[in-house]
């Protein structure tokens, strides 16, 4: 980001910030069954699924001073309506179902096939969005898929410019029709959460390519830091800016065009994405539901320049933290996809923003609590941002839950760096998660760079040593000073560990982009 953009963001992030009135809820209909007394969000539905061994939270709207009373199971649970709006919360809850869950005010309103297991909310971009019928081995994979046990409710696409109450889409069985369309990696995710677990899932997809990680997040937990208030709201006022000069004379042309009686054909310009549009529209209305954790695969849409990467540094761990600050249930796991390998392969070291909105990715891991992370170095396409093989991501993700959410003794990760040690001309690199031992797959290891006190990246050797230590050498650099593996758009690297899970691109230096 140039100076001179920096101090227009600035400007502009100050004089519209200033002047904004607090967000209010938008005035989304109560969706009431017609003519009663009492109403629900529409996710609160037939087929959903409540989450097991806590506080349920079950709310909606009525009349002022009305009594409503819910009942489930052996549990009864009654309260008063106040501005409109009531809430009450049903104790834990052993899985297991079919039941049927009343809601009680005058009438009553019965919502059936209701099971109680594991709730997931997968969100992101459009890997994430990627469906299930355009993946790998889509066609067997469909039509196996039927499973009652299994529940998908997908969330529209909405833009709002204040949080919705509501996101109008209620629960579905998984067969091969509802399978077929919801995301591929939560479909294998769930079908595998299910295997090892013997209880209902529900995932909640909410998703929508192309969107960066700011879109997602609560405004006014981004307005409290005053980077984000350049480098985010300022950037996006400079961008509508330019989005509004292009649409005008965009129309202008078409006009001009028409009179003519020429055709016209250029593309219509792309609105920006504003902060904070996709949480009022798809996050606000489930926030506070009870939920295990989140999948999230996301990240391409932050990975356009260097300065956009690190600003992705900040962003990705706040918007864990806003989140469950907004479930108030505590550091609920929350379980990431490190970006695929996508573009050019070049045949020496280069910086990458990807590389970097990956480092983003892994560093996550290690300042949060309870938060994992899928490595797909294996799946990505040279020319494909949208890599078809779907059933590893959401099998790697579901080893990620297994271990973090539900404490199995199992490993969940590929080799992550640990340390570093300069030895003579070597560097000594040591990992965690190396269960079983460190190996190479399909030959010698590859992806590792090295580099002397220049700062300029080389390929280098490597090989393993004993269970957990890669050695780092190179003949073109006598006195290492710092060495990298996989930095790249697309990383060709073949690093895993004998559990099967391959190593998370790394770097040991903290050198500013050249």
């Amino acid at each position: 980001m140039h100076l001179t953009f920096r101090k227009i963001a600035l400007l502009a992030a100050v004089a519209v910030l200033g002047g904004c009135r607090a967000a209010q809820a938008e005035t989304t209909p109560a969706p009431a069954t017609q003519g009663l007394s009492v109403s629900l969000p529409r996710f609160f539905s037939d087929n959903m699924v409540l989450q097991q061994g806590a506080p349920v939270p079950i709310w909606g709207w009525g009349r002022d001073g009305a009594t409503v009373t819910v009942r489930f199971r052996t549990q009864t649970v009654s309260t008063r309506v106040k501005n409109g709006k009531w809430l009450v919360r049903l104790g834990s809850l052993k899985a297991g179902g079919p039941d049927t869950l009343t809601i009680t005010s005058g009438e009553t309103i019965a919502l059936t096939n209701v099971l109680v297991g594991e709730v997931w909310l997968a969100s992101g971009q459009s890997n994430m969005e990627f469906p299930l019928r355009q993946s790998q081995g889509a066609a067997d994979d469909i039509a196996s898929s039927a499973n009652p046990m299994i529940r998908f409710l997908k969330v529209p696409k909405a833009r709002r410019d204040s949080p919705a109450n509501d996101i109008g889409a209620s629960w579905t069985e998984c067969a091969s029709r509802t399978a077929q369309n919801f995301s591929a990696v939560a479909y294998y995710f769930a079908r595998d959460l299910r295997k090892a677990l013997h209880v209902p899932v529900g995932v909640i997809e909410a998703d929508w390519g192309g969107s960066p990680a700011e879109v997602w997040m609560q405004r006014e937990f981004l307005q409290a830091n005053p980077r984000y208030r350049t480098e985010v709201f300022g950037a996006w006022i400079v961008a509508q800016d330019q989005y509004e000069r292009s649409l005008a004379a965009y129309n202008q042309q078409k006009s001009e065009a028409k009179e003519k009686g020429i055709e016209f054909t250029n593309a219509v310009p792309r609105r920006p994405w504003k902060p904070a549009e996709l949480y009022n529209g798809m996050v606000a209305p489930l926030a506070g539901c009870a939920i295990k954790g989140v999948i999230w695969y996301q990240g391409e849409s932050n990975a356009g320049s260097a300065e956009d990467a690190m600003v992705y540094h900040a962003l990705l761990p706040d918007l864990i933290r806003n989140w469950r600050e907004l479930w108030g249930e505590g550091a609920f796991p929350f379980l990431l996809v490190q970006l695929a390998p996508f573009g050019n392969i070049r045949p020496t070291p280069a910086e990458s923003s990807w590389a970097s909105v990956r480092e983003a990715q892994l560093q996550a891991t290690e300042i949060l609590p309870n938060v994992g992370l899928a490595v797909i170095t294996d799946v990505g396409e040279e020319h494909n941002i949208h890599p078809p093989r779907k059933e590893p991501v959401g099998a790697r993700l579901a080893l990620a839950a297994r271990a973090i959410a539900y404490h199995e003794a199992i490993e969940y990760s590929g080799p992550v760096f640990k340390r570093a040690k300069i030895e003579r001309n070597q560097i000594v690199l040591t990992f965690t998660h190396a269960d079983g031992g460190l190996e190479a797959r399909g030959g010698d290891l590859s992806g590792f760079a090295i580099c002397g006190p220049d700062r300029k990246f080389v390929w280098a050797n490597a090989e393993v040593k004993g269970l957990d230590q890669v050695l780092v050498h190179s003949t073109n650099v006598a006195h290492p000073m710092a060495a990298r593996y996989g930095w790249a758009n697309y990383p060709v690297v073949n690093l895993w560990n004998k559990a099967g899970l391959p190593a998370s691109p790394f770097r040991t230096d903290d050198f500013a982009p050249q």
